[in-house]
This record gives C-alpha cells, structure tokens and sequence, in this order.
C-alpha cells in the first residue's frame, strides 16, 4: 500500500510527507487496508476448514492495530500478561485467544484463566503442574497443548529459529507422547491439542510442511491412546520480502499445501502470523539531519536510531530505505546512522541512496512488525508516534513520548 504518485510517496491515498510534517520524525506509520488484506488472506485461504487464524501479538502489540484485526475477528497468540491486557483493551475476544512462551508466571496464568482464553500452548512438564496447581486454586479446567519440538531446522536467522533439539522452546517431540499419558493425573488440566512453531522470517515453507506432518504423527497417536484432541496450532513464521531480491511466499499458496498435508482431518487448524500480516505493513519515517564524510565512507545521520529500530544491529537486517520525494537516480553509497552512541547504531550500511540533503525526509521500509515493540529509551531518547492511516485519512494512534515520559515512575 505504498507507492508512489506523482513522484511523491503515499500510503493509502496519503502523502507520507504530509505526515512528517505534522506529526514529526521519528514516526511509524501502518497502512490499515495493508493490515486487514493479509489477515483476510489467511483467513480465506482456510475457506471451508475449521480453523483460527490468531495473530502474533509480539510482532506489534498496539493497540489501533489489535482493534483492527479484532473488529475483523481475528484470534490472538500471546507471550505475556501484558499482551492479554493489550489485546482485551483493544475489545480481543478472550475467548479466541491463545498463551504461548517457555516462562509464564503464576500471575500470569491466573489472569488468563480468569479472562477465560481458549488454550494454554505449553513449554515444558513443570508448566503443567504450574498451569494445574493455579487451575486449582481457582477451580477451573485449563485446556492445553504441549509445544513440541519436532528438530526442523526452519534455515532463518539463529536468534529467530526455534524448532530445534538445542533451543529453549518445547519439549522434544519424542518425549510428548509420555508427557501426555502423565498430564492425566492432574485434575483441572485437559489436553486438547498439539502445538508447534519452528521459527520466524521463513521464506521456503517446506520445513512448517514438514513439521506439520510429524505433529499430525503424534495427534493419531494421541487419539489412539483415548485423548480428545481437538486443535493443532501450527505457529506463524511465514516470511516477507524484505529487499528486492527476496520472494516472499504466497499466502494462499501456503495454506494451500499447508491444506494438502493435513488432508480431510476434522481438527481445527490454528496458524499464529505475526511478521507477514503486519511487516509489510508499516514504514519509519526519519529526517535527514546531516552528511557526514570520513577518509573510507560517507555517512547520512537521522533522527531515528537503533532505539526507534533495532532489527539492523541486532540481526544485520535489511530494510529498503526510500525518499518521499521519489529520485530516479542513486548517486550516494554511504551508511545511514543515528544519533545513538554506538557505533552498532545504523539503518543501513554501504547503501545507495539519492543524493539526500539535511531536512530531507526518508522512509524505512517493512518496518511493521518487531519496530516498535523493540523500541526502547536508550540515550534517553523519547519512543516515536505512531499513526494509522485508512483511505485517504490518518491519525495518531500513539502519541510521541516526551521527557517527562521518560522519568515517569522514577524517584529520588
């Protein structure tokens, strides 16, 4: 939903320059038509199917975005207690709600049972008597799948690979069928599915097949020894094309195989998108502050930094860096930086770009998902806004922090 008209970049029917403007830099800014296609995508896709698509709060947690895929009946997996407090302000029905993560507090737990969610997608043998023991406490019965470990490698970034023997996610798939059989002495647990998710930024989707066939192994195992599963929760992880060179799979091409491996099994389906709903979604709007010159290289300092953006430090991302004001020629190789002192502070390195001057404005490309929510206050820089836009109209939906932001809770 981004393009160009006219020469000038837009989102939706809006000039992103009419945004900087008003609503300063650093900013996000999320396309909402570009949000609720790609949900509806999945959604679709699953047409005469029993499933749930529950969207990856973690990927971005606020709350205009999590409204709009409310309104539009989306589901939700959760990490957190914060993110079901997020997803139940912003009108998520608890009910389509699913808790992930290796470490969920008690509190947690109590919370989501009382919110009444629909599943727990547990980590580990401990976390079912935990998850039974809170149960009790408060006289309920909590649904449950085990997160298996099916030792798939899903051939992404290690920091955002998760399927395999050596990570800290699951329990390894050998082991599940045991786990199961011993779950039945707890009182106010029930199994009622299996859950597996590999990894995250996937671009060939030949591995979530393969996982997905090997837990389907173990559900017709499961259901031979008397349980009642009635779910598989499949994970997210679906990739998007974060520079020219990438192919970014297919929606619908996805859950089409995804549709052929599981073939004529009544269970519900339950995907968890995160990145490929929201990603390429949103922008980071940055402006132009100075250029800088070295003996080796040239250096285009911003107003956004590692704080507002951090997936180039701390994964050697790509993000497509473009101007608002569209040049047809690149005639500048340089590293986009920020103000932030670490010298692990850029944007882009050895990047061509147009001959950009200071107070020109710059837009960061498929900023959507893990932008914002990995923003932080370091060099005690104020967090960016945040602003939706629909058709030919935008507002902002998280208001720039300011300094006194900054030391609220503080005391002397």
């Amino acid at each position: 939903m981004f393009r160009y008209v006219d020469g000038r970049l837009h989102c939706e029917d809006v000039d992103m320059a009419e945004i900087a403007r008003a609503a300063g830099t650093p900013c996000y800014v999320y396309s909402s038509r570009s949000i609720l296609d790609a949900y509806m995508d999945y959604d679709g896709s699953f047409d005469g199917v029993p499933h749930m698509i529950c969207y990856a709060v973690k990927a971005n947690s606020t709350l205009a975005v999590l409204s709009l895929l409310a309104r539009a009946g989306s589901g939700f997996d959760i990490v957190s207690g914060g993110e079901l407090y997020r997803v139940l302000e912003a009108g998520g029905d608890p009910a389509r709600v699913v808790f992930s993560g290796v470490g969920k507090t008690a509190d947690e737990i109590a919370m989501a049972l009382r919110s009444g969610i629909r599943n727990f997608n547990c980590e580990s043998e401990a976390e079912l008597l935990e998850l039974d023991a809170v149960a009790s406490k408060l006289s309920l019965i909590a649904r449950f799948s085990l997160r298996v470990n099916p030792d798939v490698d899903a051939a992404t970034h290690p920091y955002i690979s998760t399927g395999l023997r050596d990570h800290k996610f699951g329990v390894d798939i050998g082991e599940a069928r045991a786990i199961y059989s011993r779950s039945r002495s707890f009182a106010n647990i029930r199994a009622a599915g299996v859950s597996c998710h590999i990894g995250s930024q996937i671009l060939d989707y030949s591995p979530i097949l393969e996982a997905a066939g090997k837990v389907l192994a173990l559900v017709e195992d499961l259901q031979c020894d008397g349980f009642s599963i009635d779910h598989v929760d499949l994970g997210g992880g679906l990739g998007i094309a974060y520079q020219s060179a990438d192919r970014a799979p297919e929606i619908g091409d996805f859950i089409a195989a995804l549709r052929e491996r599981i073939g004529r099994d009544r269970l519900t389906v339950m995907v968890e998108p995160g990145r490929s709903i929201v990603g390429p979604a949103g922008i980071l709007l940055t402006r132009v502050l100075y250029r800088k010159k070295s003996p080796s290289k040239e250096f285009v300092v911003v107003d956004a930094a590692m704080n507002d953006l951090i997936r180039p430090s701390l994964y050697r991302s790509h993000h497509e860096i473009l101007p608002l004001n569209h040049a047809p020629e690149m005639s500048l190789v340089a590293d986009v930086v920020g103000p932030i002192c670490e010298t692990g502070d850029f944007l882009a390195r050895d990047r061509e770009l147009p001959d950009v001057r200071t107070g020109d404005y710059l837009a960061i490309s498929s900023a959507g998902a893990y932008g914002f929510v990995q923003a932080s206050n370091y060099n005690s820089r104020p967090r960016a806004a945040e602003v939706l836009v629909t058709g030919a109209k935008w507002r902002v939906v998280r208001d720039r922090e300011n300094y006194q932001d900054l030391i609220r809770g503080e005391r002397i």
